[in-house]
């Protein structure tokens, strides 16, 4: 099955910082280009880290009223975390400002691969690099969320190609699909119930699919067997094991 990359929809113009780019040219960055974040690099243009517009603030959030300053020293817990922040706040350049070590993606990931790094590491942006792991590119949640754009067509000829034909080596037309807005309904039946369990993850995975509505019937349970048995046969067998 297809999946669309992450060098589709990311942005090759990339905002970027060295290590000792000053502190205000950093901000100027993020204001002049309207964006919250980029990432620092060395000069192979490798990312050694990135910078949000979290990090620049820290220096205005670790600032204690005037009437609190000693008491809130005193009391500051030095975890690692604290003694990050500190040094954050007291940054003169992005490479002290930078959070380490970056999370990246590869171009040649998919754009699913993307947004579950990217939900799992919550951030909201990703510098994207090549083989050779130097910057690329960079993509963000809106760039991710193009792959709903897909029109409701070219989301139903996917699964007939890539599931029925394909996958299960069935004709375009054994059982009917419908798309709306995104939301993918397989009505009919097939021979067994593998057949339909497969239909419905294969259906899921497609980009662009809100939601699979199950509406597949089946003549034989063969949920009994296992996927080496001679029943089963054919390209189904990989995703059977999958499931």
């Amino acid at each position: 099955m297809k999946h669309d990359k992450v060098g589709s929809v990311m942005t090759t113009d990339v905002v970027r910082a060295e290590y000792a780019t000053p502190f205000k040219e950093v901000a100027r960055l993020l204001a002049a280009n309207r964006i919250s974040g980029l990432p620092v690099v060395d000069a192979e243009d490798m990312v050694i880290g990135v910078i949000s517009e979290t990090d620049l603030l820290v220096r205005q959030a670790e600032a204690p009223e005037p009437k609190h300053r000693h008491r809130s020293a005193g009391l500051k817990a030095w975890t690692r975390g604290a003694k990050r922040q500190a040094a954050k706040a007291k940054a003169r350049t992005a490479g002290q400002l930078m959070t380490t070590p970056p999370v990246t993606v590869h171009a040649d990931e998919t754009i699913v691969e993307a947004a579950r790094t990217m939900a799992r590491r919550r951030v909201e942006r990703l510098p994207v690099l090549d083989e050779e792991e130097r910057l690329v590119g960079i993509v963000t949640r809106r760039d991710l969320l193009q792959v709903f754009l897909r029109t409701d067509a070219a989301i139903r000829d996917e699964v007939i190609q890539e599931v029925l034909v394909h996958a299960l080596w069935l004709a375009p037309r054994t059982i009917d699909i419908s798309v709306e807005e995104g939301v993918v309904t397989l009505a009919g039946q097939l021979e067994r119930r593998s057949e339909t369990e497969i239909a419905v993850s294969m259906t899921r995975q497609i980009d662009g699919v809100v939601a699979v509505v199950d509406k597949l019937h089946y003549r034989l349970d063969d949920s009994h067997l296992r996927p080496d048995d001679q029943a089963l046969h054919g390209v189904a067998d990989d995703w059977l094991r999958k499931l």
